[in-house]
């Protein structure tokens, strides 16, 4: 199918110069042909996508466009992965499948060697345990025995406290995860007014090329009001497990190799259970990863969903798609300590936390090589980390150090990413750094307007509530090897910078943007998708030009000593028809403005210094033509409204 979409694609490029270019009542060039893709433009007669491949319940984008008409005769429907209503669900996690043996917990401690799995699995009836102590074992060699008790290790858990009050959104499912029999194949029956930018979809053509359907696969809020995806909820999940544990366990000095296809090697679904000094290993060519791993923790390698999990000094090895080193989802609470943890594939994070889910990490060394595996990392549903110490490296491509959809506090680490920006926050989440070293290497990208080191925005794929994204960055580095410094885009924004030591990249495109973006990748919707943007810097040297626009608002504040190198430069080319929006900056006594070009402002209050590079005085003037400074600098500021 792949091979003969490209073609098709091609022939269309050939005859019409592009296929946006194509639209018309039917699209000949797919006659026949279901394709997927992203919607990127609503009007009133159809859509415009970016024409992408679907497997594996993901949407790989690629550069062609299409555009879809419709008729009255285009019918439309939503996929429902396993059908059927979810539950209102009690916050439990699932119960094993009825393929894992559950053994009684005895009082006497055995040692245990994990023996490698065969083709043959031992399937047994559950039993209660006497002591309502459970550890469960799929997939492994019969009379495999539990890790032996022991100790809790020794030492404080890291600092901070779990969140009070409601988890967000995102239950742990419930009973046995199964949909009803007769509902595998549901679909929610839906309209043309459904559709909207950052939907994914799969359109259909009949034989002369008209669009016989439309169904929506995900990619943003859907028509139901629940997350995209491919609308698995968390009661549609069940997980595989080969050592599950609900009740109080330790497991120390065992070598344990898990090797099932999307399961896990340790899942915690209650109690308080403690690995230590152990060796954990995830290794499956048959794993899925995708939307299940990323959002609920399918695959992970340590997953709690409920109790709380503790490990401390564990070599944890993951070569699994979707094979997170330690996952915490729902009411799950993990701790992570002096462990070391490497990821191979595709969405396998190192920490990773989603659903509401809680951890705490101290001194670990975390490395993950896949795409879209961010070392500290967190999806859908959202939840809390803090990070202590310790190095987390990302080398995958869009994989940046971190990926911040949740509440994320970091200190004293080393963070780094080879092949992607630093840090990315999306929507109503916050990321706190105390002096950490931060380093992003982005690739340049046709889909980007623009290369950033650290971006706050809105995506539109329903992975995160919209809102306010907050960077805060109080002492150590920020490195860029490509691009510009910072960039915000549909969505509300607070950069607070203090004392940090910025190095920027060669060519250092920007300093700060703040503006709406072309729509390539379903940002919002072209001409209304800039940002409202508050960044403060306190005692902070900064460099590089501040770009805006006027569907965009940015309040900048410069305090305590504040020192900026650069020029405002109002950038029209995203804004569209253009809009409402300013630039204000605020200067304080003790902060100065070297000024590098021609600047535009909406408003500048300025009780400090500004010169050019020579220190020459810079001109001020009103846009009605008031000359509020007259200087000596060849540039000029030009302002609505002035005052000193």
């Amino acid at each position: 199918m792949r091979k003969r979409l490209t073609a098709l694609m091609m022939t269309a490029a050939l005859a019409c110069g592009s296929l946006i270019a194509c639209g018309s009542e039917s699209t000949t060039a797919y006659a026949s042909e279901t394709i997927y893709g992203e919607v990127t433009a609503v009007s009133d007669t159809g859509f415009t996508i970016t024409v992408g491949t679907y497997e594996n319940n993901e949407l790989t984008l690629g550069e062609e466009t299409a555009d879809i008409t419709v008729s009255d005769s285009t019918t439309y429907s939503m996929a429902m992965a396993g059908g059927g209503e979810a539950p209102s669900g009690d916050g439990e996690a699932p119960t094993k499948p009825d393929d894992v043996v559950t053994e009684e917990s005895t009082d006497e401690t055995t040692e245990e060697t994990t023996e490698e799995t065969t083709d043959e699995e031992t399937t047994e009836d559950t039993e209660d345990s006497s002591d309502d102590t459970a550890m469960t074992e799929a997939t492994v060699e019969a009379g495999a025995e539990a890790p032996a008790d022991g100790e809790a290790p020794s030492g404080d858990k890291p600092d901070g406290e779990a969140p009070s009050g409601d988890k967000p959104e995102g239950e742990a499912p419930s009973g046995d995860g199964e949909a009803p029999a007769d509902m595998g194949n549901a679909q929610a029956q839906i309209s043309f007014s459904d559709i909207e930018v950052g939907t994914q979809v799969a359109v259909t053509f009949d034989a002369d090329g008209n669009v016989e359907s439309v169904e929506i696969l995900g990619g943003t809020q859907s028509a139901m009001g629940q997350p995209g995806g491919n609308m698995t909820s968390a009661a549609d999940i069940t997980y595989s497990a080969l050592y599950e544990y609900n009740a109080d366990e330790t497991v120390e000095g065992e070598s344990i190799a898990s090797t099932g296809t999307d399961e896990n090697a340790i899942l915690v679904t209650d109690g308080e259970v403690t690995v230590k000094d152990s060796t954990i290993t995830r290794t499956s060519d048959d794993s899925t990863g995708g939307d299940n791993s990323s959002f609920y923790g399918v695959g992970a390698t340590l997953l709690t969903t409920g109790g709380t999990l503790t490990v401390d000094n564990v070599t944890i090895d993951s070569d699994a798609a979707g094979g997170a080193g330690v996952f915490a989802y729902g009411d799950g609470v993990a701790y992570v300590s002096n462990s070391t943890i490497t990821t191979q594939q595709n969405t396998s994070g190192g920490i990773h936390v989603a659903g509401g889910g809680t951890l705490y990490a101290n001194d670990n060394t975390v490395e993950t090589n896949g795409e879209s595996s961010a070392a500290i990392r967190s999806d859908r549903g959202g939840g809390t980390m803090v990070v202590d110490g310790g190095t987390y490296t990302s080398n995958g491509t869009g994989s940046p150090a971190v990926y911040c959809t949740a509440d994320i506090t970091i200190s004293n680490a080393t963070l780094t990413a080879t092949g992607a920006e630093a840090v990315c926050i999306e929507g109503l989440n916050s990321l706190t750094l105390t002096d950490c070293d931060l380093t992003g290497n982005i690739p340049t990208s046709e889909q980007n307007d623009c290369d950033w080191n650290i971006i706050l925005y809105q995506s539109m794929s329903g992975d995160s509530e919209v809102g306010n994204s907050t960077f805060s960055m109080t002492g150590g580095s920020i490195t860029a090897k490509n691009g510009g410094m910072f960039y915000t885009t549909n969505t509300e924004s607070t950069f607070v910078l203090e004392n940090v030591d910025i190095t920027y990249a060669d060519e250092n495109d920007f300093f700060l943007k703040v503006t709406g973006n072309a729509n390539q990748r379903g940002w919002g919707t072209s001409g209304e998708n800039g940002a409202q943007c508050s960044f403060t810097a306190i005692n902070q040297e900064m460099e590089g030009d501040i770009i805006w626009d006027t569907i965009s608002t940015l309040d900048m504040e410069m305090t305590d000593g504040s020192v900026l190198t650069g020029a405002f430069i109002d950038d029209e080319s995203a804004a569209g028809n253009g809009g409402d929006g300013y630039a204000n900056l605020t200067i304080d006594s003790s902060s100065k403005w070297i000024v590098t070009g021609d600047s535009v402002l909406t408003s500048l209050t300025n009780n400090g210094t500004i010169v050019d590079e020579d220190g020459n005085t810079v001109s001020i003037v009103g846009t009605d033509g008031t000359v509020y400074v007259e200087g000596t600098s060849s540039y000029t500021i030009t302002v609505s409204e002035y005052a000193d």
